[in-house]
């Protein structure tokens, strides 16, 4: 069973930048499927992006332009590369893995069967 940590988080001015990265424990890191969620308080879970283990993406319309995903298969970590942030932005920033997702249900969190325990992505005004 993998394991993800994700680390990177914090507090950063709107309009400023933020990367937080998702390492994963097993070597089989490649053959999964990885996402970003987020969750804000009050709010349930969103999607982010994600990124297959062919290096297809897709991304939320409320980021799409303004986040990258990424992955470094040998350093068994996903990234997600945040510019441009906005106060909406604010919330608790889960990744996820998955190896038996279709392309068609990447945004269902649903899909994912490991998560990480989330970092804090605080965007001020």
């Amino acid at each position: 069973q993998i394991q993800l940590l994700e680390s990177g988080g914090g507090l950063v001015q709107a309009g400023g930048s933020l990367r937080v990265s998702c390492a994963a424990s097993r070597l089989a890191f490649s053959t999964y499927h990885m996402a970003w969620f987020r969750q804000a308080p009050g709010k349930e879970r969103e999607f982010v992006a994600a990124m297959t283990w062919t290096s297809n993406t897709d991304y939320a319309d409320a980021v799409k332009g303004r986040f990258t995903i990424s992955r470094d298969n040998a350093k068994n970590t996903v990234y997600l590369q945040m510019n441009s942030l906005k106060p909406e932005d604010t919330a608790v920033y889960s990744c996820a893995a998955g190896a038996q997702i279709s392309i068609r249900n990447l945004r269902d969190p649903a899909q994912y069967n490991h998560w990480g325990q989330g970092t804090q992505v605080t965007v001020s005004s």
